[in-house]
């Protein structure tokens, strides 16, 4: 089974896929999805969508899984954060394909034992489950997506 993990943001979106196997978990690909910060919303989550959709079409996934929302002070922040999880929310649904959601301290404590692990922590767990992930050069949001990914093999809802 692969699973898919999105960390949704305008600036940065990471994907990550995992294969699940019955008793193990391994690495597959991840990456960083960059719009144009000068570019329009709209192209922007365009642009989200184009690359999301690349992976799809490279991968057959089998889930994906996706962090939650959450709202902070910033809150122009957060309803932007929101529009990219839509894209992420949307693509699945064109190659129907089941979509599940995680809140970020749920992630944390699946993957790190504790709901508030830093960046660092979830890495290092992470590069112990799947040992080339110590490789991986291409930035937090596609270690997050990973750790996504991970949390729903824990969770499995099917």
């Amino acid at each position: 089974m692969l699973i898919l993990g999105i960390d949704p943001g305008l600036n940065y979106t990471g994907w990550g896929i995992i294969k699940n196997d019955s008793s193990s978990i391994s690495y597959v690909d991840c990456n960083i999805i960059k719009p144009n910060a000068k570019l329009d919303t709209s192209r922007r989550l365009f642009h989200i969508y184009d690359e999301l959709k690349q992976v799809f079409n490279k991968y057959q996934v089998d889930a994906v899984s996706i962090e939650e929302t959450f709202i902070n002070k910033d809150m122009k922040g957060s309803l932007k954060l929101g529009y990219a999880r839509g894209i992420g929310l949307m693509i699945p649904s064109i190659y129907n394909i089941p979509v599940f959601e995680y809140a970020p301290n749920t992630v944390k404590k699946t993957v790190a034992g504790r709901g508030h692990a830093s960046k660092d922590d979830i890495k290092l767990i992470l590069s112990f489950l799947m040992p080339q992930i110590k490789k991986i050069n291409v930035g937090n949001d596609a270690i997050d997506a990973i750790a996504i990914a991970v949390c729903h093999s824990y969770h499995k809802q099917y």
